[in-house]
Parts: structure tokens; C-alpha cells; sequence
């Protein structure tokens, strides 16, 4: 199963919701496929411009990791080579923080991920979970 984008523009505006409802920051959302292949974006009025790389790097750690971008940020501080040399092998484009959330299908299946990015991280990755389950699917944060 892959994430239809009828489903991933679910993800991105129930996101956004969120983060309206908890008064956060302007929120940037990405929805990956399982091959890291960007589905769709949006990025709200004031969030600033290098958003965009920013939630790709979440969400492209948390797929090509194969774990929440939660867990690298946690690796890379109990093993700061080992974190060096992830980011390096996929050219500089992951963002070692909370925000980038693994999407899975009802088998468990990994199908994609979502990243968020513009308030703490922390909010970031609430406001990805809610999407994700809006949409019918499961998270892993």
C-alpha cells in the first residue's frame, strides 16, 4: 500500500489544524513515500522559506533510518560519529531532531513519512501524529 495523495493532503491539513488549535508557530509539512519521494507540501503564511528543507530532512531521516527522526537525534547524541556519518552517507540532507514521523498501514507496513517543522519539535511531531491518524493511518513519532 502507498499513501494516496488524497490521504497525504489529509496528513498536511489536519497538521496544520493542529497546530493552529495549539496556537503554534506557522507549521511546514511534508509527506513522503516509502522511497523518499516527496507527495505533497505546504507551508503556511510566515513560515520562513528554508521550511521546506528543513521538514524534508525529518521525514527523509525517519524513511531512509527506518526509525523516527526522535530516535536518530537520540543515536546522534549517544554516538556523535555514528550520527556524522548517517547525515553524510545521505548527503547532508538529514535533520537529526523530532519531527519526522514514520507512516504505517494497518499491517505495520512502513509507507512513508511526515515531517513537520516551525514550532519546537516536539509540537512538530503531535501535530504530524494527528495528521497521520486523521487520515486513517498510523505513526510512529
Amino acid at each position: 500500500m502507498a499513501i494516496a495523495l488524497r490521504k497525504a493532503r489529509t496528513i498536511i491539513r489536519k497538521a496544520l489544524e493542529k497546530g493552529r488549535a495549539m496556537q503554534l508557530k506557522p507549521l511546514s509539512v511534508i509527506v513522503l513515500d516509502a522511497g523518499g519521494n516527496v507527495l505533497a507540501f505546504e507551508r503556511e503564511d510566515e513560515a520562513s522559506p528554508g521550511r521546506f528543507q528543513i521538514a524534508h530532512g525529518k521525514a527523509y531521516g525517519a524513511i531512509m533510518f527506518g526509525a523516527p527522526s526522535s530516535v536518530i537525534a537520540e543515536v546522534s547524541i549517544e554516538r556523535p560519529h555514528f550520527g556524522a556519518a548517517l547525515n553524510g552517507v545521505f548527503g547532508g540532507q538529514v535533520v537529526p531532531v523530532p519531527g519526522g514521523v514514520l507512516v504505517k498501514d494497518r499491517k505495520g507496513a512502513v509507507i512513508g513519512a511526515v515531517g513537520v517543522t516551525g514550532d519546537t519539535s516536539e509540537n512538530d511531531a503531535e501535530a504530524a501524529l494527528t495528521g497521520i491518524v486523521a487520515a486513517g493511518l498510523e505513526g510512529l513519532a
